[in-house]
């Protein structure tokens, strides 16, 4: 925690002179705080960010653990290869396609204004390829409660919100972080 409380002291400094070697400031002040709310949008950059956090994490939970529960639980053709091909992809790096993502989303009026929205797509577009880890987790539950449930007339719907989500509460948390 040391670094994270020598930048908060850093910041109640109110000399101009950027790490000047002192850990404790001599003169305490707010005079940072006051520019960074009266000569900037801060707040409008910090709503921002809180709401993309937000929206994607939410969204990529949602898509992970749909994904890892659907390729743990079902079996159904091409699902060995919507792996491997999903593996395959994830070995590629995401700024290969960055202009083309660029030039689709300036076409759309996804930058500028709508730059919250559009991040959000990108940051979304792929998170189901992350369902690695949670469909291991997927797999170590027992298939006995599927079919349990199956036979007291539940869903695949009921099935993964009432009995495998409560089980699986550690790799949803890992997922959101």
């Amino acid at each position: 925690l040391f670094p994270f409380v020598g930048i908060v002291l850093e910041s109640f400094k109110v000399n101009t002179r950027a790490m000047d070697g002192e850990f404790w400031p001599e003169v305490f002040g707010f005079d940072n705080y006051i520019r960074l709310f009266n000569e900037t949008d801060f707040l409008k950059w910090f709503k921002n960010t809180a709401i993309m956090g937000l929206a994607t994490a939410f969204f990529q939970t949602f898509f992970v653990l749909s994904m890892s529960y659907t390729l743990s639980r079902l079996r159904f053709k091409g699902r060995k290869f919507l792996m491997n091909f999903m593996l395959i992809l994830g070995m590629f790096p995401g700024f290969l396609t960055m202009i083309l993502i660029y030039k689709v989303f300036s076409d759309l009026g996804l930058t500028m204004e709508m730059a919250p929205v559009g991040l959000i797509i990108v940051y979304c577009a792929s998170s189901g390829m992350g369902y690695y880890v949670s469909k291991g987790f997927f797999d170590t539950i027992s298939k006995s409660l599927d079919e349990a449930a199956r036979i007291d007339g539940a869903t695949r719907l009921q099935i993964l919100i009432k009995v495998i989500l409560p089980l699986a509460k550690p790799i949803v948390i890992y997922t959101i972080i």
